[in-house]
Order: structure tokens, then C-alpha cells, then sequence
């Protein structure tokens, strides 16, 4: 049997969907499974045992990986069964061309008609689309598939080199065997998510000071300067940033694995921590947290209830309140009462 996931386009949310693809593997144990995917996602899913192929689906690509080239390489395999993570018609579309013979997806943007197995989005009384958590639309992909519910466990794997990185790393950190904070400021949604470099300087330096802990601030290629600054501003021996490290998805979730906690902003490396048992504390500001819940009881939300919010705009037209208004002291409280509540569980059990 060939199966073709079409996963999802945003790094959080391929985490989100690891629980349904576990589940699809455990149910189709002999199948082949290939993950079609954009190209930036294939770091993430390094070290995973559970695909045998990924195939790269990206429109701004070369022509090798648009849809029609894909959809034509996917008629020569001829898949059995394909589900869309993705609601674009544009998975429909690669699907139905490349010749799945059935094809599991939610029915949306007016791609019904591509699909043998159709979802329904759940609305509220107005009519719109109430935020209900997207872990659980992915899991009823696949139950409708055949599988067993998948539950809410979201798991991800590193690989021998990424954890060589990481070593080298803490090492040159300094870190030894003392408590370590990762704090990740980024946020590829927009500007409506980022809490003020200022907020997480005083935060690391809380965190060096109050607790002698060491801080590494993490980033992708394009927030290195925000890194950067941030270890910069905090002034403290035991804080640093990965501005000038190679930085990778495979690097980052090394690092968070062996984290103390993450602090982060709504984004997609939020999600690393519980797929690896990591306690993390989320900054929400603009965004619904309905939408992302994944039910991880090692997890603290903090957000401000303003009246503009949470608006789900990328930038913010006001005064970015949402974000301004959860100070340094609030989320270092909230770290503590976190780690502390972690290691009492673990006495526990």
C-alpha cells in the first residue's frame, strides 16, 4: 500500500500533526508513506522513522517540485490513499491529478468535489468557523482514514549529528550540569507576536540572577540580530544567543530537547517542547490560543485580555497592548511556578 501525507505548511502545525501521522503509520505498518511537504519542513522531520520518502510541494520552487510536476511523478506511483493536512485546493488539486485513489481532506475552498472523503469544518451559530483546536481536525483526518483515535502526544526525533551541535554548544556555553532557559523571540506569523527585546533581556537576566540558570536565545536565519541584541542588552556571562551558531530546525530542537523549559512566542517552536516532555511557558498576544491547543500538561499560557484582542491581525494598528502589557516579572513567575510544579510531578510518579 502507498500512502501520500500532504502535510502542513507551517512549522507549529506539522508538530501538531505528528499524532495523526503516528497514528497512520501504526495503522498501515507495512505501508510505503511519503510526506509531500515544503522544502523548509524537511529539517524538522529529520530523524523520523516514519516516512519513507518526502517529496518537496512549493509553488515559489524550482519546476520540479509545482504541483503539476508532483501530481505527474504521483500518477506513476499510483497511491492508495491520500490526506490533506492542508485545506488548500491546491493539495486537492496534486492529489486528484496524481491519480490518489482516495483522498481524505476537509471540505473547503471549493475543492469538494476532488475529494472522496470529505470533512466538515465545525461552525458556530453566526456561522463562522468557531477556533477549535487544530490538533483534533488532524486527528479526525485520520480516524477518517481507518485509524484509532491518535490522541494529543505530539512527537518529533533528532538526529546524531544535530545532538553532536547541540553538545558543542552548551559546552562552549558554559552551561556544565546547572539549569538552563531557552528563550525563543521569534515569530514568522508577523509583528503582532514579538515581545519587546527589552522584556526578554530582563527576563534572562531574572533568570541568571534569581536562579544562577544559564539562557541561550534562539533563532532562525532571519532573527539573529534579534538574538543578538537580546543577550547583548541582558549582560550577563551566563546568557547567549545562537546568532552566530549555523542554525537549523535540526540544531533547535536538539536544544530545546535538553532544555529546563522554553519560553516562547505563539510559534512553531513552541511546539518542539512537548513533543520532547519540555515544560514551556507561551507569550500570546494576538492570537486565539483555541486554535493551537494541544491539551500538554506541561504548558503555561499567558495573555493579556484586551478589548482588541485576540484580533489574529499580523501587525498591530494600535499599540500592540496584548504584548506590552505581560511584563518580565509576570513570565518569570510564571517560568518558576512551572518548574517547580514539573519537578513535583516527577517526585510523584
Amino acid at each position: 500500500m502507498k500512502i501520500a501525507l500532504f502535510l502542513p505548511n507551517w512549522i507549529g502545525d506539522v508538530v501538531m500533526a505528528t499524532p495523526a501521522i503516528r497514528a497512520v503509520r501504526d495503522r498501515f505498518p507495512d505501508a510505503e508513506l511519503t510526506g509531500v511537504c515544503k522544502p523548509y519542513v524537511a529539517g524538522l522531520l529529520s530523524g523520523n522513522p516514519w516516512f519513507q520518502n518526502l517529496t518537496f510541494l512549493d509553488r515559489q520552487g524550482p519546476w520540479t517540485q509545482r504541483w503539476w510536476n508532483v501530481a505527474w511523478r504521483m500518477r506513476a506511483a499510483k497511491p492508495d490513499l491520500a490526506i490533506l493536512f492542508p485545506n488548500t485546493f491546491r493539495s486537492a488539486a496534486t492529489a486528484w491529478l496524481g491519480g490518489c485513489r482516495r483522498i481524505v481532506g476537509f471540505d473547503r475552498y471549493g475543492r469538494g468535489r476532488l475529494l472522496t472523503d470529505r470533512l466538515q469544518a465545525k461552525r458556530s451559530a453566526d456561522g463562522g468557523f468557531e477556533p477549535m483546536p487544530v490538533i483534533d481536525d488532524y486527528n479526525r483526518l485520520a480516524v477518517t482514514a481507518g485509524c484509532h483515535n491518535p490522541g494529543h502526544r505530539m512527537e518529533l526525533f533528532t538526529t546524531p549529528a544535530d545532538e553532536d551541535q547541540a553538545d558543542r554548544i552548551w559546552q562552549q556555553c558554559g552551561f556544565g550540569g546547572r539549569e538552563v532557559f531557552c528563550l525563543n523571540p521569534g515569530a514568522a506569523f508577523g509583528a503582532s507576536k514579538y515581545w519587546d527585546v527589552d522584556y526578554f533581556a530582563r527576563l534572562a537576566q531574572d533568570l541568571a540572577d534569581w536562579r544562577d540558570a544559564g539562557v541561550l536565545v534562539l533563532c532562525g536565519p532571519a532573527e539573529r540580530e534579534i538574538a543578538r541584541h537580546i543577550a547583548r542588552l541582558a549582560a550577563r556571562p551566563l546568557v547567549h544567543s545562537l546568532a552566530d551558531a549555523p542554525v537549523s530546525l535540526g540544531l533547535t530542537k536538539a536544544l530545546i530537547r535538553r532544555a529546563d523549559l522554553l519560553v516562547t512566542t505563539d510559534s512553531g517552536p513552541r511546539h518542539f517542547a512537548a513533543a520532547f516532555g519540555r515544560p514551556v511557558v507561551t507569550l500570546f498576544g494576538p492570537t486565539h490560543i483555541g486554535w493551537t491547543e494541544t491539551f500538554y500538561d506541561r504548558a503555561t499560557h499567558l495573555q493579556k485580555k484586551v478589548p482588541c484582542g485576540p484580533c489574529q491581525l499580523r501587525r498591530c494598528p494600535l499599540d500592540h497592548r496584548c504584548m506590552t502589557e505581560l511584563l518580565p516579572a509576570e513570565v518569570y513567575h510564571a517560568v518558576v511556578d512551572l518548574v517547580e510544579r514539573t519537578a513535583q510531578t516527577r517526585k510523584a510518579s
